[in-house]
């Protein structure tokens, strides 16, 4: 296998950047090209990109009880996806999802996962992971996502929680873990959030349920 150059930002070459709509979230359009690995330059091209900002999503896991938080709200998004008849029947818009939150400008990703557990969930992180940060879709979006895994006192979560000027309107549920592993296994979580963080505690729980049962919440 042949080694390619390592291409960089510097790489690029932004010839416009334009902004035709900037509301609740922001559309940019670029014209741009790039280095190519095999040497030269691209073709310009223009691209659109939804620039919404930087994100958080959290787990909330009790060690104890060794249940996962989610949580379940409805999302356009994936009201206007069905629409596209790749889902059965049975699929809906109201989407079970761990914790999530906008990181707005000079916030700490894990000050806001803080917020935005109590916010949702009505539980007080204690310990957190941070467990990977990914992009969500690098194809048309500019949004990256920090996950983490937070520690929590379960036992009494439930109930509707969320801000009403927001048009939240969240359902808090815990399971066992194993029972939401059986979920994502049978296609139940759909969003990615949720499936990496998930993913992440499956791969971890052992380790997590170990580390955090000695600890104080």
């Amino acid at each position: 296998m042949t080694s390619s150059p390592t291409l960089t930002r510097d790489d690029v070459e932004v010839v416009e950047k334009t902004t035709p709509y900037d509301g609740y979230f922001r559309l940019d359009i670029y014209r741009l090209r790039h280095k190519l690995f095999e040497g030269g330059w691209s073709g310009e091209m223009t691209r659109e990109v939804f620039e919404r900002g930087h994100a958080v999503s959290v787990l909330p896991y009790d060690p104890v009880l060794d249940h996962v938080v989610l949580i379940e709200q409805f999302r356009p998004g994936a009201y206007a996806a069905l629409a596209s008849g790749w889902f059965d029947g049975g699929a809906s818009p109201w989407l079970i999802e761990c914790v999530a939150g906008i990181i707005e400008k000079g916030e700490d990703p894990e000050d806001v996962a803080r917020r935005e557990t109590l916010e949702e969930t009505g539980c007080r992180l204690g310990e957190i992971i941070p467990a990977c940060r990914y992009l969500s879709s690098p194809g048309g979006t500019s949004e990256s996502v920090f996950v983490f895994c937070g520690k929590v006192d379960a036992s009494s979560a439930g109930g509707i929680h969320g801000l009403t000027d927001e048009h939240e309107n969240i359902r808090v549920f815990t399971i066992p873990a194993e029972e939401a592993f059986r979920l994502l296994n049978d296609g139940r979580i759909i969003n990615a959030m949720t499936v990496i963080a998930l993913q992440w505690l499956g791969a971890n729980h052992d380790r997590v349920r170990a580390l955090w049962r000695g600890l104080g919440a």
